[in-house]
């Protein structure tokens, strides 16, 4: 199964094809959106893109873990993480694609 990754050079010539920027342009218009989400999410600000979904920080707790292999425990430190909650309008179209296979 050959599987495709979009990447940012990917997304880069959609907006060199679609918008009519130069090459230069489109990928330096990309980068600073990106740019963007990643400063305001290191802030700890939510992003939202409407009919795409939410990303967020969520900060978790310090907890004691398993090792499963040796059940021997360990201390996980605090710590933030990156959450991405899709739209409701992602949601039928992924699942809409999972139909035609």
């Amino acid at each position: 199964m050959g599987r495709k990754t979009l990447t940012r050079t990917g997304l880069g010539a959609a907006v060199f094809r679609e918008v009519g920027l130069s090459q230069t342009e489109s990928e330096s218009f990309v980068n600073r959106v990106l740019e963007l989400i990643a400063e305001s999410l290191e802030a700890g600000e939510q992003v939202k893109i409407t009919s795409f979904g939410t990303f967020s920080v969520r900060t978790k707790t310090a907890r004691i873990g398993r090792n499963p292999k040796t059940r021997q425990e360990a201390p996980i430190l605090p710590r933030r993480v990156l959450t991405f909650r899709p739209s409701h309008e992602m949601k039928v179209r992924v699942a809409a694609g999972n139909r035609g296979h």
